[in-house]
């Protein structure tokens, strides 16, 4: 655990950046250190590895879970119970059946659409211009919030491809007059900032190396 990275990064934060704290991979007990500083938002990517930090931690009431693994269709019931954030939609067809699983559930997750902004096999997203193309069908669906974009950058960019990236990514986002950009991880996340990201998702700069 890097207590002394994830403090000094908390410090240097404008206001309006939220840190996610990407705790896939390690365990309650890390958890419970960094939620004792001051951190409620944390973030999962494998739905049953998350499940069982969330009955482990289950009397910890500020903590808010952040799904924000690649999501399949036969686990988007399970993630629309349990968490309140959703980082990382990434086609119009997920969207659509989360929209009615949470009108069947009585919940309202909070929505980020996942833009892929360069070719990159590895990843999923929506391409910028159907996201334009679908937006007025996506404002009419019910039970859930579109708070925003979310986007990975492909590995091995510099600096300047990093910032170019995300500023189209706050760019599209603002276009849409959606206030939030997830966007910036631990090799990026400076970038992200310069370029107008409001959520860091944040792991082995604060963890510490992941074991997988």
């Amino acid at each position: 655990m890097e207590i002394s990275n994830y403090l000094q990064i908390k410090k240097e934060l404008p206001l309006n950046v939220n840190l996610l704290a990407v705790s896939k991979g390690f365990g309650s007990q890390d958890i419970k250190i960094i939620n004792d500083k001051g951190q409620n938002d944390f973030g999962e990517s494998r739905f049953q590895e998350a499940i069982e930090k969330k009955l482990l931690l289950k009397d910890f009431k500020d903590i808010k879970w952040h799904f924000i693994g690649r999501i399949q269709s036969n686990k988007i019931r399970k993630i629309v119970q349990n968490f309140d954030y959703i980082h990382s939609v990434d086609s119009y067809e997920k969207l659509l059946k989360i929209s009615n699983i949470a009108f069947e559930e009585h919940k309202n997750p909070l929505i980020m659409l996942q833009v892929k902004l360069m070719d990159d096999p590895s990843k999923g997203g929506f391409n910028p211009k159907d996201l334009l193309g679908k937006w007025d069908e996506i404002k009419q669906l019910k039970s859930i919030k579109i708070k925003g974009l979310m986007t990975i950058n492909p590995k091995g960019l510099n600096s300047t491809q990093n910032i170019k990236l995300f500023k189209e990514c706050r760019n599209l986002a603002n276009s849409l007059k959606l206030h939030d950009c997830s966007m910036g991880m631990s090799q990026d996340w400076k970038e992200a900032v310069e370029a107008g990201s409001t959520w860091l998702r944040l792991g082995s700069i604060i963890f510490g190396n992941r074991s997988y």
